[in-house]
């Protein structure tokens, strides 16, 4: 039977709200970007046919309040978030998957609650730690530009840095996609993840040893367009690291958002092992 609810968590400085739809194993959807439990709907109708799936807006974004806006904010904590979300909600090991900053939340969260995940797809992380070093530092520079662009021009400016670095072509989407028309929220989120999120991202570092001494299958995914892009790089360096090849994913860096028919089926096959 499909199961459908939204409710709300309190965490630690923050009420986080999710959504539960579908019916089956459990899967857990990190978005990229400043993207909300809305922004994965396209993807998660193509699931709930076998899925149960439980998307959340990250704290800070959409309907998730902060309760200290200033305080800093760090990947561990989104991945805490996520523990504590997962725990009420299933005493099984879960699917999960994330996208750029989403599939580093997912890293952590296998890193530090190994046995919450099955099976973790982590679609272009943006680890640049993991790439040579006039790469990374080139990477490492255009996402200071970004948050730079952000402070002294304003939102628009530092988001198209952002989709330089990534690559991303909003032309390369399913014919029947219709991107949403840009709102007030979509701009709050937009600040708070240029203000915040990017900046945890570039600090953090993955914990190498916890995964590969984990017990989750790990699988890193890149998108089959942009493939020069530095997180589709820094994927392939940690399939590469962990002894393997990345799964190629339709569409490119938002390809999850972008091409949610194929990106569904590709997922299905991927959790089929």
């Amino acid at each position: 039977m499909n199961t459908s609810k939204e409710d709300s968590l309190r965490v630690n400085g923050a009420t986080l709200f999710y959504r539960v739809r579908g019916s089956g194993p459990l899967v857990l959807i990190f978005p990229g970007g400043d993207g909300d439990a809305d922004t994965a709907d396209a993807l998660s109708n193509e699931l709930i046919d076998r899925y149960t799936i439980i998307t959340y807006d990250r704290r800070g974004m959409s309907r998730s309040k902060v309760d200290a806006p200033g305080d800093s904010l760090t990947l561990e904590t989104h991945s805490h978030d996520a523990h504590r979300l997962l725990a009420p909600l299933t005493n099984a090991p879960a699917f999960v998957f994330g996208s750029s900053i989403g599939a580093l939340i997912g890293l952590d969260l296998v890193a530090r609650h190994p046995r919450q995940v099955a099976t973790l797809v982590a679609h272009e992380p943006p680890a640049f730690e993991l790439l040579p070093d006039e790469e990374r530092n080139l990477a490492t520079r255009m996402q200071e530009g970004a948050e730079e662009a952000f402070r002294r021009e304003g939102i628009q400016a530092g988001f198209k840095r952002l989709v330089e670095l990534a690559a991303v072509d909003y032309n390369d989407r399913e014919p029947d996609m219709v991107l949403p028309p840009p709102t007030s929220q979509r701009s709050a989120n937009l600040s708070f993840f240029l203000s915040n999120d990017a900046p945890a991202v570039r600090r953090y570092r993955l914990d190498l040893t916890a995964l590969h001494e984990s017990t989750t299958r790990i699988i890193p995914a890149v998108g089959q367009s942009a493939a020069g892009s530095a997180p589709h790089k820094a994927a392939e360096a940690l399939a590469a690291e962990l002894g393997g090849k990345a799964a190629v994913f339709p569409g490119g860096h938002t390809g999850w958002l972008l091409r949610p028919k194929g990106f569904a089926a590709k997922l299905k096959e991927v959790f089929d092992g």
